[in-house]
């Protein structure tokens, strides 16, 4: 939740940080990508890691740094060392994204996690649709600084509640090699597909950099693949890498995380640019998306106890679908009603996925990789964004890359045909998923007596 609210609050204040410290627009937009290449690289290891040795302490370590770097940023003197602290707060902020799935995991069996899951999905939703308005609060009234001290508290209390909450712990390993090799070509190549897809808004799907940086991460993969084939210790391990579970519960997610929020950022610049609202009136048009996740969460909790994986995915992924062909058919200058319906179907549909996926990527592993296959989880969570505003921006060229909605509302339109394509691929992982609801798995090991 404090990553979610950050990373909202943040985009409220770039323009004050921009002011204040005369950076330029490319500096401004690295406080944003330099944090995004840091998490990505790190997830997944630090997920690994936390299964060898604690997840609490993994957490602990994590969400105190990741407030430390807050500090920093807020007293920074220029935005050379924002971008420099930014990068090690994701750093940190990738410490403590598994570790949080991995301890609803080891704290839940399988059968009661879509409970647990609703709770973080709304929870995040909260913090998301929360952002904005707290952020623009606190910009207006304290500065720009201030939304980065609101973590240092908040990290505070995170970490005492963290060393004070007593979980079982499953089995680890710490004696077995750690593949470093494997490790350092998925970092590798999760980076550079984030700094290629960031850079997708300013030269295009075609141009030589795009297709360089492409190229350069497909090489990598094939290397990761065929080390880890190699490897007697993969650094994924096995039961993770083969699991069909896994797998389609990540594809979903990338695919439908491309289409919300490209969908999103279209709809951003259709509201405000084309039509002229404020960022209050634009934010009450999407306000039904954040109440439909909040309360969605718990029934698609519900529904994946009743109805199982498949069913409960194929569900949401095509409410979303709708929801993104709504708004593609909608009138943006029109009543509200129409676009108000298809954000509520955007929510309620992205809340389905959200906790199907979740709780199936998390339950379906065993208890003692939970840390790496929430670290899997997080990698497409973060890059299912950026691959969909690559897609918004791409559809209209490298010079209509940067405003969308400005193209007219029958341009904004096309875009947004394209992402309910992207959205709908989602279908074909969604319809993989397991048809039974994930059966009882009790956390391995023995409960924790002491801290980690």
């Amino acid at each position: 939740m404090v990553v979610a609210l950050d990373g909202t609050v943040l985009l409220v204040a770039q323009p004050a940080l921009r002011r204040d410290l005369g950076a330029g627009l490319a500096e401004v937009q690295w406080t944003s990508t330099g944090y995004l290449l840091a998490v990505a690289a790190l997830l997944v290891i630090a997920g690994r890691l936390g299964d060898r040795h604690g997840h609490r302490r993994l957490l602990v370590a994590g969400v105190l740094g990741f407030g430390a770097a807050s500090a920093g940023i807020a007293l920074a003197p220029d935005v050379g060392r924002v971008i420099a602290l930014r990068v090690v707060q994701g750093l940190f902020g990738a410490l403590l994204q598994p570790a949080t799935l991995a301890l609803l995991r080891l704290a839940h069996p399988a059968d009661r996690l879509a409970g647990a899951v609703a709770v973080r999905t709304g929870a995040i939703a909260v913090a998301a649709g929360s952002g904005p308005v707290l952020g623009g609060l606190l910009v207006a009234h304290l500065g720009w600084r201030s939304v980065f001290w609101i973590n240092v508290p908040a990290a505070a209390v995170i970490a005492v509640l963290a060393l004070a909450v007593r979980l079982p712990e499953p089995t680890r390993r710490p004696d077995r090699r750690l593949d470093l090799a494997g490790a350092a070509l998925l970092a590798a190549s999760s980076a550079l597909l984030v700094h290629t897809l960031a850079g997708v808004p300013a030269h295009g799907w075609t141009s030589v950099p795009t297709l360089r940086g492409l190229g350069a991460v497909a090489a990598l993969t094939a290397g990761l693949v065929a080390h880890e084939r190699r490897t007697p210790d993969a650094f994924v391990p096995r039961a993770v890498a083969r699991s069909r579970a896994v797998a389609a519960s990540m594809a979903l997610l990338l695919a439908l995380g491309a289409g919300l929020f490209g969908t999103l950022f279209t709809a951003t610049f259709l509201l405000q640019d084309s039509l002229g609202l404020g960022p209050l009136a634009a934010g009450l048009r999407v306000l039904p998306l954040t109440a439909l996740m909040v309360v969605g969460a718990p029934a698609a909790g519900a529904a994946l106890r009743r109805y199982g994986p498949r069913r409960t995915a194929l569900t949401g992924t095509g409410l979303v679908v709708l929801g993104i062909l709504g708004l593609s058919q909608a009138a943006a200058d029109g009543p509200w009603a129409p676009t108000g319906a298809a954000f509520a179907l955007l929510g309620a549909g992205f809340a389905a996925v959200m906790v199907t996926a979740t709780g199936t990527v998390v339950g379906d592993a065993p208890p003692e990789y939970a840390g790496v296959v929430g670290g899997l989880k997080q990698t497409a969570v973060n890059i299912g964004p950026l691959l969909g505003i690559a897609v918004a921006t791409g559809t209209g060229g490298p010079s209509g890359a940067a405003a969308p909605g400005a193209q007219s509302g029958a341009g904004a339109g096309g875009t947004l045909l394209a992402l309910a394509g992207v959205a709908a691929l989602g279908l074909v992982p969604a319809g993989l998923l397991p048809d039974r609801p994930l059966r009882r798995q009790e956390p391995a090991g023995a409960p924790v007596t002491a801290a980690d």
